[in-house]
């Protein structure tokens, strides 16, 4: 290394020390620093903030060196060999041992038969007393030898006492090995060596131009394959068969079970390449470090095994690091702390540098955040038992609806606001409203013959639009008081639907309100009864159930007080009364006690108190609209309110919008929103006319919800979608796109029989549904030929397995409809893709329970391996 860059070597049983080798040897300690700030003893180096070096020993008795090698193991702890320029390799120590063995060891040489450069060295790991060295070429003269450094000095060939070193000494003192153990590689020049590990006579070098495989029980003979990367081979530390070499610009991994190119080829920059090293506690981790460079560039390869042992091409993820801003003239990794490397620059200052992991970030399907660094795996959960159910993330609120089978009951379409937890105000008037919708758009599709039902599902907005010119005024005095005060509102067929929709009346042209007042006030909603109360004129009864309310245990005290004041209402514009109510509203909390005296105190045809208090619920705002407006006061009112409902994608507007377009543009705002595609699948699905259906944007929510639950591992719950969104939507059932064919014929097994492609008989047709009745259907319709046998019960497919030998009762009942049998998933035909063996689907399951290799004798195909989801459970099944 004389004249060359310097290189540094980690002791291999002591991690607080290390060589620099250059012109000399110099023995550093490295320890961890006071702190940043302190300062340094003497003689010594700071290397990074927390670690210092002290220098130990110096050794300048070995001249020309050009490469050096640590002994591997701990005792002798200092003993270093030294290749020098005339190709003698010398054994030294750094002064640290004085016993026997190490001051026979120290000072002896190898001296090959003639002299040129030693390029490497090489320490066998196994049998530690053999050191392979690596020459320049010679015509006449090996260029691989194996010395054993116990071998003692027997002088068959006289060596001139001028030439036994180079540099002056006693050579009298001195033992001279001039036999090696091995020669290898005549006539050929060995630039790189290094041992496989898997055995200790196995030896691979890079010559001139081949990378060689050197088995020492025979070497007449090598396994070598032509290639220019023949520098700087060294061995994954990890997975002995993986191998780096150089050669200029690139890198070559190689696997010596594949030895006839390289797997991988990695193009560094221009310039040519110093040194390549695997990172000894990180997995499939190479460094290489290329010439005037202060970068150095990592490599991580990530294999993934196939699931029938083969491996696929590796992933590279490349990176780069800078531990100093000046050129690195070397790098050695930490034996045992993890990505920790110390580096050398020309001029021999050092840096102590870790290379910090790539965090990888990973959301799992139920909203657990994992990420890997280091050695160490992070996972950071939701707290269910902590936070309510309005502070969870919406993947979590729709994955537990999912399990509740929330949006399913298109019975009592109101109930699917209970399953999803019945918390959220916007859902339970979202589902109110489409309940009303299928009520009455069946009813009226009952009654009339034209697709006026399809105006139920296009909103009141719509409903209100076409009943413009048909609106009569009525007059009406109050009901159960004295006052004879005429209220004028406004009424036809189509604000009658309206106010059905907004269930403030019932089915048919009754307007008692009886029924739907006492609901509410079962509920506890003293306040809103009395006031719709007022609304439809009962003065008598909105004071009663205030009364009520304020007789209840629960109730609100001041309700007694609001009663009161009702009651001595009075229509004298100029009264202390209206006065009084108009001043005192403002101060009350509930809403509906604030509309009640907006309502009373308002002039006839302006009620903007009444219509613009946002905390009141839409359909009480519309159906009062509805009573009081006239067409165009009404028409203006519910454009800009479904504005509103739009800009703020509030689900309570989809009573004005209904499914329709601008129901799209509402439901998308509240997706961004709240991302909530699930509640927007089932809306859109639950009435919405074809051409709205296709549109991208709902097509989308509902591919987006069925790959949710896909990636739940929902499955049966997205079949179970997959059957509710073909009822509700006919054209979105795909046809059939996987049948049985013939082996020999190549027809459908299930559809040859029909004369309408894709719509023929299912398998229950052919006696495979589990049915003692049904007939046995064992040969193909086509051309009769057999079906194939299952190979556990050598029965034909086609037979029920109720039919067949060895089933038990328990398979019998596998079933994935429990509701509606179209054929039992244990008759199902199921055959590997590999093997072609098969049978039936529940002797197949029962098998694979115990065994990992094929049914079939002589085969020893491992087919439930193949299969990456064979082993996977439905998360409905592990729920705890």
């Amino acid at each position: 290394m004389s004249g060359s860059k310097p290189d540094i070597l980690w002791a291999p049983h002591h991690v607080d020390r290390f060589v620099v080798c250059d012109s000399e040897l110099n023995l550093y300690h490295i320890e961890s620093a006071a702190s940043p700030s302190s300062e340094l003893k003497a003689g010594s180096l700071r290397l990074s903030e927390e670690t210092t070096a002290t220098l130990l020993a110096i050794n300048s008795d070995t001249p020309y060196m050009k490469c050096v090698a640590w002994y591997p193991k701990y005792d002798p702890e200092c003993l270093l060999a030294v290749g020098q320029a005339n190709g003698r390799v010398v054994l030294t120590s750094l002064g640290q041992d004085h016993n026997s063995k190490c001051k026979d060891l120290i000072g002896k040489e190898f001296v090959p038969k003639h002299a040129r450069q030693c390029n490497t060295l090489a320490w066998n790991p196994l049998d530690s007393n053999w050191l392979a060295a690596g020459l320049d070429k010679h015509r006449a003269d090996f260029s691989v030898l194996i010395w054993d450094i116990s071998s003692k000095y027997t002088p068959e060939v006289a060596v001139p006492t001028e030439k036994v070193r180079l540099a002056p000494g006693d050579s009298e003192t001195c033992s001279v090995v001039t036999k090696p153990l091995y020669e290898l590689g005549q006539n050929d020049a060995s630039l790189s060596l290094c041992w496989l590990p898997r055995d200790q006579k196995l030896l691979l070098a890079g010559m001139h131009r081949n990378l060689a495989i050197f088995d020492l029980r025979n070497t007449n003979q090598k396994i070598f394959v032509n290639t220019k990367a023949v520098q700087g081979v060294t061995v994954d530390p990890h997975f002995h068969d993986r191998v780096a070499s150089f050669f200029e610009g690139q890198v070559a991994i190689w696997d010596l079970r594949k030895f006839e190119k390289p797997v991988l080829t990695l193009t560094e920059q221009p310039k040519p390449l110093t040194k390549v090293a695997w990172c000894p506690t990180r997995t499939g981790l190479l460094a290489t470090l290329t010439r005037d460079s202060n970068i150095i560039r990592l490599y991580d390869m990530q294999h993934t095994p196939t699931p029938i042992g083969d491996e696929t091409e590796p992933t590279i993820i490349e990176r780069s690091v800078q531990p100093c801003d000046n050129y690195i003239a070397s790098f050695a990794w930490h034996p045992t702390s993890q990505n920790r490397m110390v580096v050398v620059t020309p001029n021999r200052s050092m840096s102590d540098f870790t290379v910090f992991e790539r965090i990888s970030l990973a959301w799992s399907p139920t909203t657990s955040l994992m990420w890997a660094c280091s050695r160490q795996l992070y996972e950071c959960t939701e707290e269910g038992k902590c936070s309510s159910s309005l502070d969870r993330d919406i993947a979590t609120k729709m994955r537990l609806r999912a399990l509740s089978r929330y949006g399913l009951d298109t019975e009592q379409v109101w109930r699917n606001h209970l399953l999803a937890g019945n918390d959220d105000p916007q859902l339970k008037s979202l589902w109110y409203t489409l309940h009303f919708m299928k009520q009455y758009a069946e009813d009226i599709d009952q009654k009339t013959s034209g697709n006026k039902g399809l105006l139920v599902y296009a909103g009141i907005k719509a409903i209100t639009k076409s009943s413009m010119g048909t609106t009569e005024s009525f007059r009406h005095s109050w009901t159960g008081s004295d006052r004879q005060a005429d209220i004028v509102h406004f009424s036809s067929e189509e604000r009658c639907l309206a106010l059905q929709l907004c269930g403030w009346r019932t089915k048919g042209a009754d307007a008692d309100m009886g029924h739907f007042l006492n609901s509410l006030e079962q509920e506890g909603e003293w306040e809103r009864a009395a006031a719709i109360a007022l609304f439809n004129r009962d003065i008598r009864r909105a004071i009663q159930i205030l009364n009520k309310g304020a007789s209840t245990g629960k109730g609100n005290l001041n309700l007694n007080v609001v009663a009161m004041a009702l009651s001595g209402y009075t229509d004298e514009k100029n009264s202390l009364w209206r006065e009084m109510c108009s001043t005192l509203r403002l101060q009350l909390n509930n809403p509906y006690l604030c509309v009640m005296f907006a309502f009373l105190t308002s002039e006839p045809g302006v009620y903007d108190g009444v219509l613009y208090e946002n905390s009141m619920a839409v359909r009480d705002r519309v159906a009062f609209a509805c009573l009081f407006l006239n067409d165009v006061q009404l028409s203006r009112y519910i454009d800009k309110l479904t504005n509103e409902m739009k800009e703020a994608g509030n689900l309570e507007g989809i009573l004005l919008t209904g499914l329709t377009k601008d129901g799209v543009d509402l439901i998308e705002s509240y997706v961004d929103r709240t991302g909530d595609v699930q509640t927007a699948s089932y809306c859109m699905l639950q009435g919405s006319p074809s051409d709205v259906l296709k549109d991208e944007r709902v097509q989308y929510w509902i591919e987006s919800y069925r790959n949710l639950l896909d990636a739940w591992r929902f499955w049966h719950k997205r079949a179970e979608f997959d059957i509710h969104r073909s009822k509700l939507d006919p054209s979105s059932k795909p046809l059939a796109q996987v049948f049985v064919s013939c082996n020999f014929c190549g027809k459908s097994i299930s559809y040859s029989c029909s004369s309408v492609p894709h719509q023929g008989r299912g398998f229950s047709q052919y006696g495979v549904s589990g049915s003692p009745t049904k007939s046995k259907f064992t040969s193909c319709p086509g051309c009769r030929k057999p079906l194939p046998r299952c190979a556990l019960c050598l029965i034909n497919m086609g037979n029920p397995v109720s039919s067949s030998p060895g089933a038990s009762k328990s398979d019998e009942k596998v079933d994935l409809s429990k509701e509606k049998k179209v054929a039992q998933f244990n008759n199902w035909f199921t055959w590997c893709h590999n093997c072609r063996h098969g049978g039936h689907a529940g002797h197949m399951l029962s098998w694979f329970k115990c065994h990992s290799e094929c049914p079939v004798s002589a085969c020893s195909c491992k087919c439930m391996q193949l299969d990456t989801t064979g082993n996977l459970v439905p998360a409905e099944n592990v729920q705890a």
